[in-house]
Order: structure tokens, then C-alpha cells, then sequence
């Protein structure tokens, strides 16, 4: 009673505390590497470990069922943890998935990562084909050892793990999991969110709002509402219905006086580019013979005043 008491103040001293909390998965993570993940978030955050019966129960009899801390409570499941920070979110969520260790595979987990055996050879005695068969690996004796003969996935994104995989990683000495606390939810004053969220950067946003405001402006011009989304595009029809009327009319305005001339007489405008071109060459060479006259000058006055 005395060590569910001192929890509990403890528990609740955080939660009067701090405003963001993070719910934290601990699968496969041992007390080294979570003292050392601690040791880590010192003066940054505090990480409390403890039953989820005890957190909901202590959040249940302190701040009632209708506070805001009480959206943690569906997330309290499994072998999770809670962090407590009222620093930078992003900041917090970097130390703690930098902080992660290379372990084996053991047989019964889950796979988190796709797991390939490079082709090659294994260093394996030729004895040992077994656990190589028994997993459909074509393989073949080079020298006194196993050479596997083409690059073999073995495991899958939540794939259990099986007593021959283990051990044919075991022996070929591949760690392929890394292990550490992974951030499953973010609680921030109120609001749960995943910690994706703090990685999307302006450009994302932007590119969501112009998304955004697209869709509004084509089912603004497909349902004939207008809205300022699809005034620019309604504006810009209007107009292009306006020359087509001046190109197949003699109507005409002074806005389409170009665009009437250019339809009349397009040779003038062809015309014309050329003639710039031409100019253009013509003050390059001009400037090509400045510097070369120049040079030559320049090179006169050099030779008489070696000489005076």
C-alpha cells in the first residue's frame, strides 16, 4: 500500500506538472537501455514507468471523467510507459528514437523490419546445410564452406519469428532488429496526436493548402457555385470566351487590340522577332571590335613606353 501511495504522488506531482506527455512502448527494451534512456532525457524529461491499471485508476479518482487527461486512458494498454516533458515535442521525440540498441533476432517475436541474407559466403562448415534447407535456401559447398547463392528476404514487416530463422541468423552473427522506446502518442494540453505530426514541415502544409484549395475550386467550377477559390479560373474562361468572340467577330475592345492585330496580320509579329536578333548580333560584333581595338591600343602605348 505504502509503494501504490507513493506512485500515486508521484504520478500525480508529473500530471500537475507538466502539460505534454508522451505514451511510450517498451517491448524489448531492457532496464540498461532504459536507465540509460533516462540518463539521456535528464533536465529535458522524466519518464515513469508503472501498471496501466494504476495510472487510470489514479487519473480516475484525482481529476474525474470529464477532465482532458483522461483521453490518455485508451491508450494505456500493453507494455507501455509515459515521458513527461514541457520542453520542444521534436526535440524530446529525437533523443528518445536515437536512443535505440542492435539486438537478435529471437524466435516468437514479431519482425519489425524486412530481413534479407546477402548472397555469399557464410563462413558456415558444410555440416551445417541443414538450417539452410530446412528454409529453402539454395546454397552450395565453395572452398570448405556454405555460399549462399542469391540474396534471401526471410523475414517480413510482422513476420513471427520461427526457431530456424533465429537460429540461422544466430549462427551467420546478423542483428537485425534495433530495439528502444517508440513514441505511440503524444498528449499536449489537451490534445492527442501522433508524432508524425512534428515532422511536417511548411512545405508540406503548403502543398496540403494548395491541395485544399484545388479540390474547393474544381467542385466550385463543377457544381456552378461560385467561391474564391474558382473565381481566378471562372475569371480567366470569361475572358478566353471574350477573344474568342473578338477572333470570330469583328468586335473588338482595347484590351484585345493586340491579340485582334496578331490574328490579322501575324507575319508583322513574326517579323519583328528576327529584326531584335539581328540587333542583338549586331551589338555584339560592335562590342567584339571595341575590346579588339582596344587591345591593340593598349598594346601601343606598352611598346612606346618601353622605348622612350
Amino acid at each position: 500500500m505504502e509503494r501504490k501511495a507513493a506512485y500515486f504522488e508521484k504520478l500525480i506531482g508529473l500530471l500537475d506538472q507538466y502539460n505534454r506527455i508522451m505514451v511510450v512502448n517498451v517491448d524489448n527494451v531492457c532496464s540498461k537501455q532504459l536507465a540509460e534512456t533516462r540518463q539521456d532525457l535528464r533536465g529535458l524529461a522524466t519518464v515513469l514507468m508503472g501498471k496501466n491499471t494504476l495510472v487510470k485508476r489514479c487519473l480516475a479518482q484525482k481529476y474525474g471523467p470529464k477532465h482532458p487527461l483522461n483521453a490518455l486512458v485508451p491508450f494505456l494498454t500493453g507494455n507501455v510507459g509515459l515521458v513527461f516533458t514541457d520542453g520542444d515535442l521534436k526535440t524530446v521525440v529525437d533523443k528518445i528514437r536515437g536512443n535505440k540498441r542492435q539486438a537478435a533476432a529471437k524466435a516468437g517475436s514479431i519482425s519489425p523490419v524486412d530481413v534479407t541474407i546477402p548472397k555469399g559466403p557464410t563462413g558456415l562448415e558444410p555440416t551445417q546445410t541443414s538450417f539452410l534447407q530446412a528454409l529453402n535456401i539454395a546454397s552450395k559447398i565453395a572452398k570448405g564452406a556454405i555460399e549462399i547463392l542469391n540474396d534471401v528476404q526471410i523475414l517480413a514487416v510482422g513476420q513471427k519469428v520461427g526457431q530456424s530463422e533465429a537460429a540461422l541468423l544466430a549462427k551467420l552473427d546478423i542483428n537485425p532488429f534495433w530495439y528502444g522506446l517508440e513514441v505511440l502518442h503524444i498528449y499536449d494540453d489537451g490534445m492527442i496526436m501522433k508524432p508524425d505530426v512534428l515532422y511536417i514541415s511548411d512545405a508540406d502544409m503548403e502543398a496540403k493548402f494548395r491541395a485544399g484549395v484545388q479540390n474547393v475550386a474544381a467542385l466550385s467550377l463543377g457544381s456552378g457555385v461560385p467561391t474564391m477559390a474558382s473565381l481566378p479560373f471562372s475569371i480567366g474562361g470569361a475572358y478566353r470566351n471574350l477573344l474568342a468572340i473578338v477572333a470570330a467577330t469583328d468586335y473588338t475592345y482595347p484590351q484585345a487590340e493586340d491579340f485582334k492585330n496578331f490574328l490579322d496580320n501575324p507575319d508583322a509579329f513574326a517579323a519583328a522577332a528576327p529584326v531584335e536578333e539581328e540587333k542583338k548580333e549586331d551589338e555584339e560584333d560592335a562590342d567584339e571590335e571595341e575590346e579588339d581595338e582596344s587591345d591593340e591600343e593598349s598594346d601601343g602605348s606598352m611598346g612606346f613606353g618601353l622605348f622612350d
